[in-house]
């Protein structure tokens, strides 16, 4: 298929910033239509500049947006409006206005010069805000709404809007995890069901790998990286991105991390553990790695409950004796003072089965989980016995 002939909006050597100054350059950036296009990044990068630029609401320093080959910034008003709906972070002034008034202002492109809606018009209000379950909104002041109540009557006028473009601002700020799922999953099936172009920027970066067809990076004064989700998000990507000196990002859960546990081993001992100056950032860490103190078996998952409890108490753990494709060797890695790893698909190794029975005799307690032993592990069930007749064992 012919890219070109494929692309929906293209960003054409675009420049965007204030005041005839440019910050960020040369974006050249393809859209098809009905994706889902979420851009990423710190504060202040400048995703807000790129999308009040693309609708009109920032002047272009440079380049051009193109709308199926046709220049998005020299269309009427009224013509764009029918075709694209915005929602950005700056609150409209709408005094005495009520949320069903800040719906029903979607449909104007399509009213006459008065702004008398129609039957049809007062239909499609009613179930925009339905859509957003915010009937029960619809008589109130807006101004007098909360953060997140605003959020989605704003977004039930972008729908009511019938938008071919629907661009967002961190749409998902000040909503709980109920309408932050439930925003997106609209979102989601106006993309997928009526080929509608999402273009949005998202702190929440787990949710953008969920949600999203393709993510732009924004950082510096070029696009840092631009393509689908499984090629952004990996740890590397992500800590450069972000500059992420004090945790993790982990790719298989799509979850930040936490530094992995200092205990003892850090200059200064617990306390500079727990104000931050002995994580990676700070200035006092000592040469030495933290010594373990417990031992956690585990397998399957089962695991990472227990790492989390130990990252909690700040407590340096040995985790094993783990397959390289187990889930909680996936977490371990980040998280555990040391890893006991043996080839996934094949019975445990004896170097691994010999590092997990020095461990046993290094920690003062051994952590074992309700996993199955089969024929691939059984032999850890000897390192299970050792730390019994140890007194060390606690089963979880």
């Amino acid at each position: 298929m012919d890219q070109k002939k494929d692309t929906y909006i293209r960003m054409d050597d675009l420049s965007v910033g204030y005041n005839g100054k440019a910050l960020i350059r040369d974006i050249c950036i393809d859209i098809k239509k009905g994706e889902i296009i979420s851009m990423i990044g710190p504060n202040g990068a400048g995703k807000s500049t790129i999308l009040k630029s693309i609708t009109r609401q920032l002047a272009l320093i440079g380049g051009r947006v193109l709308f199926q080959e046709k220049n998005l910034h020299k269309m009427p008003f009224r013509d764009l409006s029918q075709k694209m709906a915005v929602v950005l972070t700056e609150r409209p002034k709408t005094e005495l206005l009520t949320c069903y008034d800040i719906v029903a202002s979607g449909r104007y492109p399509y009213t006459g010069r008065l702004g008398i809606l129609s039957e049809e018009d007062e239909r499609l209000v009613d179930e925009a805000l339905a859509a957003v379950h915010a009937e029960e909104l619809g008589p109130k002041d807006f101004s007098a709404t909360s953060d997140g109540q605003r959020q989605r009557v704003l977004l039930a006028r972008a729908i009511c809007q019938e938008p071919e473009i629907i661009v967002l601002d961190e749409p998902t700020s000040f909503l709980d995890i109920r309408y932050k799922l439930e925003l997106l999953s609209i979102l989601r099936n106006m993309a997928k069901k009526k080929g509608i172009t999402v273009i949005m920027s998202l702190h929440e970066i787990d949710l953008a790998e969920k949600i999203s067809d393709r993510i732009i990076c924004v950082k510096g004064d070029r696009i840092y990286r631009y393509g689908p989700p499984e090629d952004i998000f990996d740890e590397e990507t992500i800590r450069e991105l972000y500059g992420i000196d004090n945790g993790f990002f982990d790719p298989l859960f799509g979850s930040i991390e936490l530094p992995a546990p200092t205990g003892k081993g850090w200059a200064g001992g617990e306390d500079d553990a727990a104000d931050g100056s002995g994580s990676e950032g700070g200035s006092e860490k000592s040469d030495a790695a933290p010594a373990p103190e417990v031992l956690v078996l585990s397998s399957g998952g089962s695991g990472i409950p227990i790492y989390r409890m130990l990252q909690k108490k700040n407590i340096p753990f040995i985790a094993g004796i783990l397959a390289e494709n187990d889930m909680d060797w996936q977490l371990a890695r980040l998280l555990a003072a040391e890893v006991i790893a043996t080839p996934a698909f094949e019975p445990v190794s004896g170097e691994a089965l010999a590092k997990a029975e020095e461990a046993v005799r290094r920690c003062e307690k051994v952590i074992v989980t309700d996993f199955p032993l089969g024929s691939m592990n059984k032999e850890i069930a000897r390192v299970i016995d050792q730390a019994e007749s140890a007194g060390k064992l606690e089963r979880l």
